[in-house]
């Protein structure tokens, strides 16, 4: 299967010159998570203001009174859904923010790949043994996970569990039990996101999200 093509995660940007209360800047493209709960979900921000912003998302997002924004850079900031349609949201910042420093990509943490908490019991099959883990975290080119048998550093393995694909994957560091994982092949960023949606359903069996969103089919990584 082939690698998706990277999206531009750099601070172009473009003016929006349709009025409104706060200059609002267009930005190319910027992945995020969407925080709902305890849950979080990706999306990708399309423009953004002193006091709100929108997003293009991949599924319906259920609306709940607690919400926020986390940027690539870590930097989280709570908000309100204000409306939704065809798969675009916006949203109110329930207090202003410096958007002058986000859209040229200024922060006090540095930028990273998108890494969505998961606690996902997994299979790890290496040297023809089938090992028990859980996947504690996932981002389109990797993950970590907590296995108490050892791993050896570039070992090959694949990963197996109920509504995912089989990942074949890396090891690329381990400390105390915990694995970090480079995988084979790449993620679509709408095939992470109904992935990421996926799991987090069958961990919220039962509620108000489960029942409003019917989980979706997987797709294959790199679709």
């Amino acid at each position: 299967m082939k690698s998706s093509p990277e999206m531009p995660q750099g601070p172009e940007m473009s003016i929006d010159v349709e009025p409104r209360a706060a200059p609002r800047f267009t930005l190319l493209i910027r992945t995020a998570k969407l925080i709902i709960d305890d849950q979080q979900f990706l999306c990708v921000v399309r423009d953004i203001s002193a006091t709100g912003f929108s997003i293009r998302s991949f599924h319906p997002i259920n609306k709940c009174d607690r919400i926020a924004i986390e940027l690539q850079s870590g930097d989280c900031y709570p908000a309100s859904m204000v409306w939704q349609r065809d798969g675009e949201a916006g949203f109110e910042f329930h207090t202003p923010i410096e958007v002058d420093a986000i859209v040229m990509g200024l922060s006090d943490y540095p930028k990273r790949d998108l890494r969505f908490d998961l606690k996902l019991p997994v299979t790890l099959q290496a040297h023809g043994m089938r090992l028990k883990a859980n996947l504690a975290n996932l981002s389109r080119q990797g993950g970590n996970v907590h296995c108490s048998s050892k791993l050896s550093i570039d070992q090959l393995i694949r990963i197996e569990a109920p509504g995912m694909p089989e990942i074949e994957a890396r090891v690329r560091w381990r400390k105390d039990g915990v694995y970090g994982l480079v995988f084979d092949t790449t993620f679509s960023l709408a095939n992470l996101a109904l992935l990421i949606r996926d799991l987090n359903l069958r961990s919220k069996l039962g509620s108000k999200i489960a029942r409003a969103c019917p989980p979706p089919t997987a797709g294959a990584i790199g679709q």
